[in-house]
């Protein structure tokens, strides 16, 4: 099955892939197949179950994912990916005043936030 147009080359996954953490044993998911699964994942916003099987299992392109976030691979990732100029970040941070924002003490003592469109 042929990928989403959403990763990067295997000539430009080379210039990063010595920063990875080395695979061992039986893996179904090699590297690049996995960092275009993350790209793709960063893009689209959809859950992980979401991913396609041309990614490999969303459960183990996610296992790979959280333990890889936990060593700091990601990290270094991430950084090596936007110094190599492979990928540009855009950062989106929603704004919202206090003057869409009604908050309501209720009897059992929680805050509950009601927003107004």
């Amino acid at each position: 099955m042929r990928t989403p147009g959403y990763g990067i080359t295997p000539d430009r996954f080379v210039r990063v892939a010595h920063l990875l953490p080395r695979q061992c044993g039986n893996v179904a998911v090699d590297n690049h197949t996995f960092v275009n699964a993350l790209l793709w994942m960063c893009r689209t916003g959809a859950p992980w179950r979401d991913l396609p099987e041309c990614y490999g299992k969303w459960v183990t392109v996610y296992q790979r994912f959280d333990r890889w976030s936990g060593n700091g691979a990601t990290g270094c990732l991430s950084t090596a990916l936007q110094e190599e100029r492979i990928i540009g970040v855009e950062i989106r941070v929603p704004a919202m005043d206090s003057t869409g924002v009604c908050v309501q003490l209720v009897v059992a003592g929680l805050v509950t936030m009601i927003f107004r469109v």
